[in-house]
């Protein structure tokens, strides 16, 4: 899309017709033909372009934010945007030491700098005009114009403003769409970061939460944050933002968080017992099952594996529960012949530890039956095993 496009958007004739896409039931196959003939015919090949564009990604930014229907997309920022479940935890760290003038850098169209200026005033930073206008409407969206102020600048070129603190969100995709893991190559990598630290040290930075922690710069505070069960992203922490915890992981929309307090002695491994325990991808990436294991008092079934065991069940938001019905060594056949002598026509495949591809063991096993069950595909004590179990009703 281009700012032309954009202004003709928020213009009466661009509004009216946006209106009238709403009410469309799909923007889709042969339906997205014919309105892109008709539009074309109405106001221009790049008009229609930018009307259909931006009615595809309010349908599907549904998912993050809640005015998504009024709010102004390019695909890939829409993409890289943080959910409204997410910024808004994030703005309470920022509201919880007392920071309430907050420079979002790399602020694409908004998604975080919504979020800060309900708490006060935001500098939202970013190179591309287009994604800073967007940006400016969003907030302007939600009644909050006057706590944001936009600013167009190279920020490997930008000196640090004079703010309490610092969001920085890089880019972390190419300009074809390809995904960036490592922090020395996000656009611009993280490093510029430690410039602006000597003169604004409280500042978070978002990061992918696949990162390798062998870039994780020093004296930050990780967290991993899990929406819903599903790991969204990871952020570091510095200054007065950060906590006494190196590692931390939290589970939205629950709010709860798990921290690498000090464990005072190891977790034993043992094999499976009366119940085991899936821990959510936030502690695992946040490298804190043994602290779950800990508070549960639970065990493990191996040493590489983050499944943990217990012979009582404890409540827990940090994983998911399942009563083990029995375990042994994996073997094809007799796992086949277990699940036809029990009846089993359904079961959900987990795999952790183990190279086989569920998909092909599901056709492989040749289930009949009316009972159901999860089968875990995983490790034993350095061992290939499968544990036969079903999910605990009070998890």
């Amino acid at each position: 899309m281009r700012l032309e496009d954009l202004n003709y958007l928020l213009g009466s004739e661009g509004q009216q017709l946006l209106s009238e896409l709403a009410q469309e039931e799909r923007l889709d196959g042969d339906d997205h033909l014919r309105l892109a003939s008709r539009l074309r015919d109405q106001v221009g090949q790049s008009r229609a372009h930018a009307l259909l564009e931006t009615s595809l990604l309010r349908r599907r930014a549904t998912a993050k934010f809640q005015r998504a229907q009024d709010m102004y997309f390019t695909r890939q920022a829409l993409e890289q945007a943080s959910a409204e479940i997410v910024a808004d935890y994030r703005a309470g760290r920022f509201a919880q030491a007392g920071f309430e003038e907050v420079a979002d850098l790399g602020c694409g169209i908004g998604g975080d700098s919504l979020a800060l200026a309900a708490i006060g005033l935001v500098i939202g930073v970013d190179l591309d005009l287009l994604r800073l206008v967007m940006a400016r409407e969003n907030v302007r969206l939600s009644g909050l114009s006057g706590h944001f102020h936009p600013l167009q600048a190279d920020l490997l070129d930008l000196s640090p403003l004079p703010v309490e603190a610092v969001f920085a969100d890089p880019g972390r995709r190419t300009a074809s769409g390809r995904r960036i893991y490592s922090v020395h190559d996000y656009r611009p990598p993280i490093s510029f970061l430690e410039r602006w630290r000597k003169i604004v040290p409280n500042q978070a930075v978002k990061i992918s939460p696949g990162v390798n922690y062998e870039e994780l710069p020093a004296g930050a505070e990780v967290e991993f944050i899990s929406v819903n069960g599903e790991v969204r992203e990871a952020v570091l922490w510095f200054g007065a933002l950060r906590s006494t915890a190196r590692r931390r992981a939290t589970l939205l929309p629950e709010g709860v968080t798990l921290t690498d307090e000090r464990l005072e002695k190891g977790v034993s491994i043992t094999r499976p017992k009366a119940y085991l325990y899936e821990p959510d991808g936030a502690v695992i990436r946040a490298h804190l099952v043994e602290h779950l294991a800990h508070n549960l008092g639970a065990t493990k079934i191996d040493a590489d594996i983050a499944y943990l065991t217990s012979d009582n069940f404890t409540p827990t938001p940090f994983g998911r529960c399942y009563a083990v019905e029995d375990s042994f060594p994996f073997g094809l056949k007799r796992l086949r012949k277990y699940l036809r002598e029990s009846g089993i026509g359904q079961a959900t495949i987990k795999k952790r530890g183990s190279p086989l591809d569920p998909d092909t063991l599901r056709q492989q096993l040749r289930l009949k039956g009316e009972g159901s069950c999860v089968v875990f595909l995983t490790r034993v004590l350095g061992e290939p095993s499968v544990l036969i179990g079903r999910a605990h009703p009070g998890a």
